[in-house]
């Protein structure tokens, strides 16, 4: 920055208010590492539980196998030891049939002795001797311990798993040490699984009881293996424990019958099959029409209104000489090596919800891990409140609690943070790319708090958007907390409470433009009330008020109609939107206000212009779209994102100032048309830097820094241009005036007069009408683009729609707003706006 001394500056860290997190796999829970904590959690205390029983599997260390037979009546005789499955000499299990041998086999270590080749010997025998080698010489026959020389060839001529004998012991109290080491030697042997069958004094017993024991991590009973729990188990990131399906995103591309049938008020006759009315495709419409007239599907009904039934037909088809929508989509896939079908195929194509891992993006083992009542994905699917009762509620035992604690301890204090900062209602699994930029600047703001850094300086761009005014409290609350862990916290605001509540207020003015850059108080808010220069003062003392209109405008009897709205938390709302009014959307922080006006009635009404095809939310109706000529979103994104776009160029008031360049004696002279006068084509433009005027220096690690051009200086054009004058006054000269200084220069050009009057008008007639679009504030580029509309001269029946447009607004600068929405008013349109200000409400 151009200054000449900066003293006492900490390290700095600014949290802005937009949301940049482009990452398909960003969650809430990943951005402010709450999931990082649940893995650690669920790897350390959580009880894997088998998807078919319902009992918890657990895995039976040696020690752990010696204590529980160590625990049986003292006396009680035991043979302990392995299964060895029976192979023949090429290796394969004797039979063929028994996959529990064929699962012991493969376990084994490659080192394992197979039985020697010799083809004299039955497949028993050379696994006798094979064991031999080994050291064994005792196999179970019949409930006793037999030694290899005594058993009979002939009763094991069909055996396919042999039982060895590992040890031979009573129950004793000082025996663990050896049964330890025996259960240890009967699982490296016999593929981590082991027995000890009970026996009787020389004779077999009525029903021998045999004790099974594996130290693998499997649910016995039900022969599935399970993963041992670990942090990577848990994490989508990790390609160990995201869904093999959809590699963690949670979704997958396929066929979305929302897109095949956009409207689902109209029956079959009327075209509700969009894909069947194009006209290369029309024949499979005259194939569905024959078929459901035999099988008695109804063709005059609306899609919505018919059965089951009738759906599965049209979709899956009869089996014959009628595809269905599935075998007409399965037909183009096999020619979507041309261009032209994958293009048709994507425009049917929606992202649905993983059929595999129904969305939660993890594996199958992941899932089987409860800690309470809860899987990880579980609590993932909870709000912030939700999670929070759920941790306060969690019991766990002495031993976990020990491993646990600390963990659980970090999790709640994350969470009562989103809390603080008025997050309650967001799930830990909501997509970051999702939120707001008031949603993910205070979700940052809760990570900054996690961090517990000290002797930082925080720079906050307005916290307070997107809060209703009872969250307000909570969110200074949290200031205040960060100000109190030793930190400094620089918040620009334009919110009066937080302006209240603030320990030091700067004011900057007296304007905007070329009227600001000063500051005009510097101390406590009591010595900003007593400022008489101050405008802020003036607002907040009273001297300076927002009028309530004495009048209301009157309902027009037209409305627009959405019945049953039940997207996300709308709870089957019908809602009626008055036209030509100022409709205000208001409520607390989640309440649904977003859902209702973007995803319900922003969607549908394109929809019904034929200029959307993505999902619209859930409705059960729409009415009064044909009295709506047009639905405009106007946001707060960039008018342009390069140096070359600019509020003169997006108000087309630059046409009519370059044909006035073009017609000066000059430019005739040495041949300059309008295009020369231009920086966004070749020809007058400077070649240096295409016109921007500056050139971008990539720093590798650093921020991207622009230099001014040092061809032109940064005046975007060649030599030949600039020397061409209008009024004594160049091109460069005219980008450089402020909008009220053109007004007066270009007075008597009607077209560049009108286009830049409503600018002034709605508080804009500081900008220079060059001022690249990447210097615009937020609030900036909207009222620049409402200007845009109120320049064009057709303008009525226009629904506008606008969310939270006083964002980064001054008291004064939301007067002039509320004027340019009046005219907007006037010229017959409707506005429909998401607002938190007590004065535009």
């Amino acid at each position: 920055p151009d200054v000449d001394q900066i003293d006492g500056v900490c390290p700095a860290i600014a949290i802005w208010q937009k949301n940049s997190v482009r990452n398909p796999r960003s969650t809430v829970g990943t951005t402010t590492e709450i999931h990082d904590y649940l893995r650690l959690l669920f790897a350390r205390v959580g009880r894997t539980v088998c998807r078919e029983c319902g009992t918890e599997v657990i895995r039976e260390s040696a020690e752990v196998a010696a204590k529980q037979l160590l625990a049986l009546p003292a006396g009680t005789r035991l043979l302990l030891g392995f299964d060895f499955p029976v192979v023949d000499q090429t290796g394969d299990v004797a039979g063929g049939e028994s996959d529990a041998a064929t699962t012991l086999t493969d376990d084994r270590d490659d080192d394992l002795l197979l039985p020697d080749a010799d083809d004299s010997l039955t497949p028993a025998e050379a696994a006798m001797r094979s064991l031999r080698k080994q050291g064994f010489g005792r196999l179970v026959v019949d409930g006793r311990a037999v030694a290899f020389d005594e058993i009979e060839p002939s009763a094991l001529a069909n055996a396919t798993m042999l039982q060895v004998v590992v040890d031979r012991l009573k129950v004793g109290p000082d025996l663990l040490g050896r049964m330890t080491d025996s259960v240890e030697t009967a699982y490296a042997e016999g593929g981590g699984t082991a027995f000890a069958i009970e026996v009787g004094d020389g004779s077999v017993k009525d029903a021998p009881v045999v004790h099974r024991f594996s130290e693998r991590f499997e649910c016995r009973p039900c022969g599935l293996v399970y993963e041992v729990p670990q942090p990577r188990l848990f994490s989508f990131n990790s390609p160990f424990g995201a869904c093999p399906t959809c590699h963690g995103f949670g979704n997958v591309i396929e066929l979305d019958l929302n897109l095949v049938v956009p409207d689902q008020g109209k029956s079959i006759q009327q075209n509700a099959i969009d894909p069947w009315t194009k006209p290369h495709y029309r024949s499979n419409l005259v194939d569905l029409k024959r078929a459901a007239r035999a099988a008695d599907v109804r063709l005059t009904t609306p899609w919505r209104d018919l059965t089951d039934t009738e759906r599965v037909f049209i979709v899956e088809g009869n089996g014959s000489d009628y595809k269905g929508i599935q075998g007409f989509f399965r037909g183009l896939e096999r020619k979507k090596y041309k261009i032209h079908v994958r293009v048709f195929l994507s425009r049917y194509r929606g992202y649905m919800s993983c059929p595999e891992c129904g969305g939660t993006r993890l594996r199958r083992e992941a899932r089987d891990v409860f800690v309470g009542d809860r899987t990880v994905d579980k609590v993932c699917a909870l709000t912030v409140g939700e999670a929070t009762d759920f941790f306060d509620r969690l019991e766990l035992t002495e031993a976990q609690q020990t491993v646990a604690q600390r963990i659980v301890s970090e999790i709640t204090r994350r969470l009562s943070f989103l809390r603080n900062v008025g997050l309650y209602y967001l799930t830990l699994d909501r997509l970051s790319s999702t939120l707001s930029g008031g949603e993910a600047q205070r979700i940052n703001l809760a990570t900054a708090l996690g961090s517990a850094l000290v002797g930082t300086l925080y720079v906050l761009d307005e916290p307070s958007i997107g809060l209703h005014s009872r969250d307000n409290e909570r969110l200074v609350a949290i200031l205040r907390q960060l100000r109190d862990q030793g930190n400094t916290v620089l918040v620009v605001e334009h919110d009066a409470d937080t302006i209240r509540m603030a320990d030091v207020v700067v004011d900057l003015g007296l304007g905007a433009g070329e009227r600001g850059g000063r500051i005009i108080h510097a101390g406590s808010f009591e010595s900003l009330m007593r400022e008489p220069q101050s405008l802020t003062a003036k607002y907040m003392r009273g001297d300076l008020q927002i009028p309530i209109p004495a009048t209301r405008r009157k309902h027009a009897p037209l409305t627009l109609n959405i019945v049953g709205a039940s997207q996300h938390n709308l709870r089957e709302i019908d809602v009626q939107i008055p036209l030509n009014t100022l409709t205000c959307v208001t409520g607390v922080s989640g309440s649904g206000k977003s859902t209702l006006v973007h995803d319900v009635i922003y969607a549908a009404l394109k929809r019904a212009k034929g200029e959307w095809d993505k999902p619209v939310g859930a409705h059960d109706g729409f009415e009064g779209a044909e009295l709506v000529s047009n639905v405009t979103l106007v946001d707060q994104a960039p008018i342009g994102r390069t140096p070359r776009s600019n509020p003169v160029t997006y108000l087309k008031a630059f046409d009519p100032i370059r044909e006035l360049f073009a017609n000066t004696k000059d430019a005739r002279a040495n041949a300059l048309t309008a295009s020369h006068f231009s920086f966004n084509v070749p020809g007058g433009r400077c070649d240096g830097c295409d016109g921007e005027g500056v050139v971008k220096v990539e720093m590798q690690f650093l921020a991207d820094v622009y230099v001014p051009c040092d061809q032109c200086d940064g005046r975007r054009f060649k030599p030949v241009v600039l020397d061409v004058a209008y009024r004594g006054v160049s091109i460069d000269g005219v980008l450089h005036m402020t909008v009220r200084e053109a007004l007066s220069f270009f007075s008597g050009s009607p077209k560049v007069v009108r286009r830049l009057q409503v600018l002034d008008e709605i508080g804009l007639g500081y900008l220079r009408l060059g001022q690249p679009a990447t210097t615009l504030s937020g609030g900036e580029a909207q009222r620049i683009k409402i200007a845009s509309h109120l320049s064009t001269r057709k303008t009525d029946r226009t629904l506008y729609i606008l969310d939270e447009p006083t964002t980064g607004l001054h008291f004064d600068d939301i007067a002039k707003l509320l004027a340019a929405f009046r005219k907007l008013l006037q010229a017959g349109n409707s506005l429909l706006v998401i607002e938190h200000n007590l004065d535009v409400i």
